[in-house]
């Protein structure tokens, strides 16, 4: 029994020594859009010079890399394979792939609920879900090519004839356009889900410490 014991100690710690590489890896990739979307789009300077559209450029580039960390789900059938022990994954092995999967899509409704910001500041609220649904459908196609074609965001600067041909010719099959379509469906539902959940959740934070929230592009509403 302890030696059972100490071989499934052993196999959780090396499963999980080699999911914190990736993990690591793809949450750094989810993060740099998020801190794009605070420099691009909360700062008070209006100006939007060619080193702004440069970064928005690379804002986009890089924003499917947050969304995408839903498809590393592939891998937690993989270690409940190797694993083989309901405690160890209902205790270790699922939250640690939860948090990661949250933190990663935390940073791609944070970044969209920045652009709103900025769109709503500049007067252009009316573009909001219009950018948003433009948003989901461009990282839906983002994250076909990094799980299906394995590009990656710098690929549009090393390999752009490759992205541009190997790419679209890819999306136009239909087993492509149905996982895109899906990928579309599940972004839309879940960043609609999240913002609703963190607008909350930031407000009602700013009232638990007994100060008023700072204005969000959200409209507030009026009674009559």
């Amino acid at each position: 029994m302890k030696a059972e014991l100490i071989d499934l100690i052993t196999r959780v710690i090396q499963v999980l020594q080699i999911n914190i590489r990736w993990m690591t890896w793809n949450l750094f990739l989810a993060f740099i859009p998020l801190f794009l979307s605070v420099w691009l789009f909360r700062r008070i300077k209006k100006s939007r010079s060619w080193v702004w559209w440069l970064g928005f450029a690379v804002f986009f580039a890089f924003l499917p890399n947050a969304p995408y960390l839903l498809t590393d789900v592939i891998h937690l059938i993989d270690d409940i394979r190797a694993i083989q022990s309901v405690w160890m994954i209902t205790l270790v092995l699922i939250p640690v792939y939860f948090m990661v999967i949250l933190a990663g899509f935390e940073a791609y409704v944070i970044s969209l609920i920045n652009m709103g910001y900025y769109l709503h500041r500049i007067g252009k609220s009316q573009w909001i879900l219009g950018m948003e649904l433009i948003t989901h459908a461009l990282s839906a196609i983002g994250i076909y090519w990094g799980r299906f074609l394995r590009f990656n965001s710098w690929d549009f600067v090393t390999q752009p004839d490759a992205v541009i041909t190997q790419g679209i010719e890819e999306i136009l099959g239909k087993q492509p356009l149905v996982i895109i379509a899906i990928s579309f469906v599940i972004l839309t539902a879940l960043h609609w889900l999240m913002k609703r959940v963190t607008l909350g959740f930031t407000r009602q934070g700013y009232k638990g410490i007994g100060i008023n929230s700072p204005q969000t592009y959200v409209k507030p509403q009026t009674l009559d």
